[in-house]
């Protein structure tokens, strides 16, 4: 396993974490705790340290499952990452309330990395009314917290803004090779390490998109190295920036843990030749998407039951793949009250969406789409 070191922090957690995100779930979509504790098991005894969830992961079930299944472990053998919902706070006193609850949870009594959740405009205003960073600078000095960040969905203004406002220990930003322009981009992580602050990348396969490519895009990569996963390449990417110290990945199944222990054991950065196909393969899968919906499910649940990632996985796999009868099929397979059809245009889901992305007027695009009768 790849060790990089936080030069600023003096330690070195796992270039691979093991985002808490998207465990395996049972058909009730509870999480499947034996499944779940099987991929930490063997991420951990490869050589995974660190570990990175938050509040409201799984229906705010996923700190608890992780704190179980951790509890076998020794405490000084992991990083435990978590987040501040700072959405859900109104007084100040809420900030050690949420602390304290997440420290349950969890099973411990101190958090290495804590971070301020999905940080936008909005919430970051809330965050100096409320004096927040104050509060949980108060938590640092009990070492009950060892370091502090944040992790952000925004543009690029706001990022400079919250970077530069203090002396971030370091930042977690959403970073692959198809969105260098999205968010704060790969002008943040350029800011980031011009300043000094260790960066940890999430949705480095967005979403899983990049996973699985349509054949064109996937001979590029294979006619290069046929033995490598599609989605070795995009870890490889980030991994490949210097200044990226951890890349999380919410795995889901064994073979994806494998195959990123393969990628991260012995790592290798992309060389030109490798960085040329992934320029060519960006090319080409930006000329087909429809939008950058990564799945993650900020947006959801919606007030009147629409799938919304499952919509928009829907339409921009029919056309990146250029599929359409598959996507038709998808698309009638779904309960009418989860179709596109079903929304009723009252734009909460908007107001959550890290991307940004226009929800409402794309969902009558899907609807246009597949509901021409």
């Amino acid at each position: 396993m790849e060790y990089r070191k936080l030069e600023k922090l003096n330690v070195a957690p796992s270039l691979l974490g093991f985002g808490c995100m998207r465990f395996p779930v049972t058909p009730d979509q509870q999480i499947d705790e034996e499944k779940a504790k099987a991929l930490l098991d063997q991420s951990i005894a490869n050589g995974v340290t660190y570990i990175d969830t938050a509040y409201p992961y799984h229906e705010k079930k996923s700190e608890a499952f992780v704190g179980r299944a951790l509890s076998k472990y020794k405490r000084a053998d992991y990083f435990l990452a978590t987040k501040l919902p700072v959405w859900m706070i109104t007084e100040t006193s809420q900030v050690r309330a949420y602390f304290e609850e997440q420290c349950l949870n969890l099973q411990t009594d101190y958090i290495d990395f804590y971070l301020f959740h999905a940080l936008n405009k909005e919430r970051w205003e809330n965050i100096k009314k409320l004096k927040m960073i104050e509060e949980v600078e108060k938590l640092r000095e009990e070492k009950k917290i060892r370091f502090i960040g944040f992790s952000f969905h925004d543009e690029y203004p706001i990022f400079e803004e919250i970077l530069t406002y203090k002396d971030w220990d370091f930042c977690q930003i959403q970073l692959n090779y198809v969105d260098t322009n999205i968010q704060q981009g790969l002008k943040g992580y350029d800011l980031a390490t011009e300043r000094g602050v260790p960066v940890i990348i999430m949705e480095p396969v967005k979403g899983g998109a990049l996973a699985k490519l349509p054949d064109e895009m996937e001979k590029v990569f294979k006619g290069i190295h046929p033995e490598r996963s599609v989605a070795s390449w995009a870890f490889r990417y980030v991994a490949s920036l210097n200044n990226v110290k951890v890349v999380l990945s919410g795995m889901s199944d064994m073979q994806q843990v494998e195959d990123n222990l393969k990628t991260f054991t012995d790592f290798k950065p992309l060389n030109t030749k490798e960085m040329l196909a992934v320029e060519q393969v960006t090319k080409i899968y930006n000329s087909r998407q429809m939008n950058g919906c990564t799945g993650c499910n900020y947006c959801m649940p919606c007030p009147y039951g629409v799938d919304i990632p499952g919509n928009f996985a829907i339409w921009n796999r029919s056309a990146i793949y250029e599929d359409m009868n598959k996507g038709q099929s998808k698309y009638d397979a779904l309960d009418d009250k989860k179709k596109a059809s079903a929304c009723q245009t009252c734009g909460v889901c908007e107001s959550k969406c890290p991307q940004s992305i226009t929800i409402i007027e794309d969902l009558k695009k899907v609807s246009k789409l597949f509901e021409k009768k």
